[in-house]
């Protein structure tokens, strides 16, 4: 960083409806496959930060959950997630898709609304639409948002992002640095491994089971040249369980299987991964069980 540089950092805070993009822009954002992303509603239910530094700046980005009314208590704790990222913004990325009208919940919009920081609407999926299409969208946002500045993007594609963070980087106020230079996220080895083996189960089941499930790593035990790891996989139903693990244990092998290639790839060692099955009855409806889960 050159002398007459100031060195400038903060906390930019993805928000949005569920299944905008929000995951997919984050690790387009890190170059890097931080958090999980699949077409499923409801895949991220952490807020979770990425911490990329360089030696002009730090971003602190924030992946949230979907906004959303709640159903459940787990879900309400998802919300609490959102509200706080609202608090301790210095910027807000909320993301729409092309097409999308309304917010999910009136009560969050509106203290977006209300908010005093800069608020950047990025217009998701501009790959699936055509010029007239993004025009209404961008007036639409503009009417609901006069204050905030309109980016349409494609995170898939990656139209627009180096443009979306020369844009980020104009916008963040000086500041220390917030986290070590060589810090990629806030989360744990545990947390990572647990997010992995749950979007193998988002992406290989059907209905409810994914959304009735929580993962637990309870060993994580690091050598030279391999990680030995334990992981725990909560249902709430004893069918639930029999579906998870399949004929022979079929499915549950190629959860397994899936999970071990993307963990290998990210810590970059091999990796002795053991899944197990359990039942805790109705945990996401009680806040005892949400609480041992870290919600």
């Amino acid at each position: 960083m050159s002398e007459n540089k100031k060195f400038k950092s903060g906390f930019v805070n993805i928000i949005g409806n569920p299944n905008v993009g929000k995951s997919t822009l984050l690790n387009v954002l890190m170059d890097e496959k931080l958090v999980i992303a699949t077409h499923k509603a409801q895949t991220t239910r952490h807020r979770i930060k990425g911490i990329l530094t360089t030696d002009d700046y730090q971003i602190v980005f924030s992946d949230t959950p979907g906004i959303l009314e709640p159903a459940y208590e787990l879900q309400s704790k998802m919300m609490e997630y959102v509200k706080e990222a609202l608090i301790d913004a210095d910027l807000i990325l909320y993301m729409v898709e092309l097409g999308e009208k309304e917010p999910k919940n009136k009560e969050v919009f509106e203290k977006i609304q209300k908010l005093n920081i800069p608020i950047l609407v990025l217009i998701n999926k501009i790959d699936q639409g055509n010029q007239e299409r993004l025009e209404k969208a961008v007036e639409h946002w503009h009417e609901l948002l006069p204050s905030a500045e309109i980016l349409p993007i494609s995170a898939l594609e990656k139209a627009n992002i180096e443009f979306l963070k020369a844009k980020i980087i104009q916008l963040l106020p000086e500041g220390p640095l917030y986290f070590p230079a060589d810090q990629l996220t806030d989360k744990t080895e545990r947390f990572i491994v647990n997010e992995v083996v749950r979007e193998k189960i988002l992406l290989n089941y059907k209905k409810e089971i994914p959304y009735a499930v929580e993962v637990v790593t309870q060993l994580f035990k690091e050598g030279l040249e391999l990680i030995q790891i334990e992981t725990d996989i909560y249902v709430e139903r004893d069918t639930q369980k029999g579906i998870l693990i399949g004929h022979k244990g079929e499915s549950l092998s190629k959860v397994g299987k899936e999970a071990r290639e993307d963990l290998e790839k990210f810590f970059d060692k091999k990796i002795f991964l053991k899944l197990f099955v359990k039942v805790k009855k109705d945990w996401r409806k009680k806040d005892g069980d949400l609480k041992r889960f870290e919600y």
